[in-house]
């Protein structure tokens, strides 16, 4: 029974030698490329729900998807909380080959985030209605669907956390393929099961003269039995991804709920959940600026509509970035771990010179075809449309900034600066997108300008002033790296 645990210790030293020592290009590239193929699949998959939603020819569809939004950025808040918060001192405790608590922190970080799934899908169920409104459903319709919609998201939420927790994990062991595979698989089940849950048969779905032979015709219901499903799937593929090769398992006997875990989850995950979290509220108060700023009830449907399918646009576009920069992550959690501050900074400057040329070449494509692009999922009516045009084309004016703001915020994560990457977390959707939502509408009307305007161009706003910010935080803590990396030279 010994020698597997000999052989096991020395695959995780192997591993731990590789990270700090093969070239950093080589190494992001290599993992970049699974990490970047799930972000776009998830995001993907995230778009073809409002892609078939939209093809029902009601935006106030469309737009309950867009009220459910919120829910999904806390579920996701959570998991990348307790993701992030164990996948980071994993990571650094593999660099320190400090394995017994690496694997304590695994269950650890997997078992909390579960529990808290199930107490916000219990939560959630009793008072759907409730959580509908204060997340923005402004019309009778939109508040129906979304209740529809929120059903099954809130079942699958426990799996959806844990989920999460064990890609971030896997991923932050050097493991992408496993995650990808996890992630592309339910994926894949979900682009399967949207049409046969969401329409019936004879129903059009929007790719030319195609139409359904069979369906259950569920509706925007369906939408979420897909996602949820999907979610379950790509669990129990990444539970088995986990007991694989030299992953840190997950076992009940290891779930060690004490405060020196829960310390660690908090200085790796609080960026995550400030992020995520204050993402949510940031939907849920674009959504309430509509319906504050707006009188006209189908042109609130048709503006939440517009900005839901923008938003499913944009993240798409930034799931290329992060799948980039969470390739960069295990690198820099594990050479930060071994002191090796030279190889973080030479991969933290080559994340940054391929992302800055990978989004202007994005933002340029989107630019020129915003359109058609728009025209796949915001909304049915032609207002819906109009209002998604201009809107993604201002907001990817402002897409290549978010190269700098993401990996700073990771870098910062994954060494352990909390704080300082807490509020660059914080910036884009918190201190700037937040408070310029609810006012700049309102100093536009006050300037005789069209209250819409200011909600169009409010993430565009954001995005700069989170740049602005992003700027002498991360020239700090480089210059601290530089001189962390010459006294390791000195001492050498």
């Amino acid at each position: 029974m010994g020698a597997p645990s000999r052989d096991l210790g020395g695959a995780k030293e192997e591993k731990t030698i590789r990270m700090t020592t093969q070239p950093v290009e080589k190494l992001i590239s290599r993992l970049a490329i699974p990490t970047i193929i799930s972000m776009l699949v998830t995001s993907f998959y995230n778009l073809a729900d409002t892609f078939f939603v939209r093809h029902l020819e009601q935006d106030s569809m469309v737009a309950a998807v867009g009220v459910v939004l919120p829910l999904m950025n806390i579920i996701q808040a959570i998991g990348f909380y307790h993701g992030h918060g164990s996948g980071n001192f994993i990571s650094r405790a593999f660099g320190r080959k400090d394995f017994d608590k690496a694997e304590k922190m695994a269950a650890t970080g997997f078992f909390s985030a579960v529990i808290l799934g199930l107490l916000l899908m219990t939560l959630g169920l009793v008072f759907r209605g409730g959580f509908a409104r204060i997340l923005g459903a402004k019309t009778e319709a939109t508040l129906g669907y979304a209740k529809d919609y929120m059903l099954y998201i809130l079942l699958a939420t426990p799996f959806m956390m844990g989920s999460i927790v064990m890609n971030n994990q896997l991923r932050m062991q050097g493991n992408a393929f496993f995650s990808m595979l996890g992630l592309a698989s339910g994926a894949v089940l979900n682009l399967f099961l949207d049409p046969i849950l969401i329409f019936k048969a004879g129903d059009a779905i929007g790719l030319g003269s195609l139409r359904m032979s069979f369906g259950a015709g569920m509706g925007v219901a369906g939408a979420a039995l897909a996602t949820g499903v999907s979610q379950v799937f790509s669990f129990c593929i990444l539970l088995i991804g986990l007991s694989r090769s030299d992953n840190v398992k997950i076992r009940l006997r290891n779930f060690t709920p004490t405060m020196y875990y829960f310390k660690g989850i908090f200085k790796g995950g609080l960026p995550s959940l400030a992020r995520q979290g204050v993402g949510s509220i940031a939907t849920a108060s674009l959504n309430h600026a509509i319906g504050l700023y707006l009188a006209d009830p189908l042109l609130i449907d048709a503006a939440q509509a517009a900005m839901t399918g923008v938003n499913r646009i944009m993240m798409v576009m930034y799931s290329s970035l992060i799948g980039f920069g969470q390739g960069f992550q295990p690198v820099c959690g594990f050479n930060y771990g071994a002191k090796r501050f030279d190889r973080v900074l030479k991969a933290f400057w080559f994340c940054v010179k391929v992302a800055v040329v990978v989004l202007l070449c994005l933002s340029c494509l989107g630019f020129v075809f915003a359109r058609p692009i728009a025209n796949l999922v915001a909304g049915a009516s032609r207002e819906a449309l109009d209002i998604a045009v201009f809107t993604l084309r201002v907001q990817l004016v402002a897409f290549p900034l978010a190269a700098w703001v993401v990996l700073c915020n990771m870098m910062l994560q994954n060494i352990g600066i909390t704080g300082k990457a807490t509020l660059l977390a914080l910036a884009r959707q918190g201190l700037a997108f937040i408070p310029l939502v609810l006012l700049l509408p309102g100093l536009f009307r006050l300037l005789g300008l069209e209250p819409l305007l200011g909600i169009e161009l409010v993430q565009a706003l954001a995005d700069l002033v989170a740049f602005l910010i992003a700027i002498p935080i991360g020239r700090s803590e480089i210059r601290k790296l530089e001189r962390l990396r010459s006294i390791e030279n000195s001492v050498m």
